[in-house]
Order: structure tokens, then sequence, then C-alpha cells
């Protein structure tokens, strides 16, 4: 098994160049994301594809949850805090979003595991713990892929917190 940083330029550099890299949810949370994409750019190769998924900037909301994550994240405390608040919060919301929609509320959690790889209250706490955390706008991103040589092929946005999902491709520069 090998293990490396995206902030490291040393490890990226023995990686080579790519016709394919692949970041999903994962550059956000390295503390530099910036530094971070500008790093996994080096080793795709001329013509190659980047997909990145990035934390969509919501403003106050994006403030607010950065909050929570740092919360969580301080100790034991924090993060009995944290859960003993949101776990309710999330439950309770899916429960009335089944029940409005005439959903079964149980076969949520009967097929969640299978759809995402992990349990909800799993997930939910990697939601929950996931610092650093770092957003962008799309504009942002596309602002700073394009001089480096990058150009945006597909975008994937919802515009909520959630992550905007890119695909740009490297110009044969």
């Amino acid at each position: 098994m090998e293990q490396g940083s995206a902030l490291d330029a040393d490890y990226l550099a023995t990686l080579g160049k790519w016709d394919i890299v692949y970041s999903w949810g994962v550059l956000h949370h390295t503390g530099a994301m910036w530094p971070a994409i500008e790093r996994v750019m080096q080793v795709v190769k001329p013509g190659g594809i980047l997909f990145i998924s990035i934390y969509n900037d919501q403003g106050k909301i994006s403030d607010m949850w950065k909050a929570v994550k740092r919360l969580y994240n301080r100790g034991p405390l924090g993060r009995a805090a944290v859960l003993s608040v949101f776990i309710p919060y999330f439950a309770g919301r899916d429960l009335m979003s089944d029940v409005v929609r005439g959903k079964n509320p149980l076969a949520r959690y009967r097929t969640y595991q299978r759809k995402r790889g992990m349990s909800i209250f799993y997930d939910w706490k990697d939601w929950l713990g996931g610092y650093p955390f770092e957003v962008a706008t799309p504009d942002a991103i596309i602002d700073f892929c394009r001089p480096r040589g990058f150009l945006l092929e597909k975008l994937a946005t919802d515009g909520s917190l959630g992550c905007n999902e890119f695909v740009f491709r490297r110009t044969a520069a």
C-alpha cells in the first residue's frame, strides 16, 4: 500500500503524468485547497482530464458549517455536543421528508449502505467531522483553473452546500 499527500509536490512528482486524474471530495479537506488543486494539476498530461469535486460556497451557511465542524474536532465534548444536536436533526428531517413524500422511512436506512458504501449514521458523522472544510464558488474554481491551462468541459451543481463537480481538460500546450 502507498500513501501520499496532494500537498506534497515531491511525492506527486514521482507519480508521473496521467490521462485521467480523479479527486472527488478530497482537496477541500486538505487545509490548503488552492495549492492542492494546483499540485494535482501537475500530474495531468496535456490533453488529459481532471475530475474534481469541491464544496459549494454558500456564504454564511458555509461559515456556520465550518464552525460546527471545528467544534466537532475540538475534542470529546465538542463532538458530543455536535452529535447530540445534529443526529436527531438529520433523522427528524429525513423522517419528515419521507412521510411528506409518502415513502417508507425505514427503506432509507435499509438501502443507504448499499448505495453509499457506509451506514447513514457513519455518513452523518463523516459530514459533521469533515474538517478542514474549504469551499469555493464554481466561478472561483473555473477562474483558478483556466490560466493554468485547464478548460471546463462539464460542471454539475445543484446550488446547495454539496459539492460542485468539475471536469476540466488540460490544454495541449
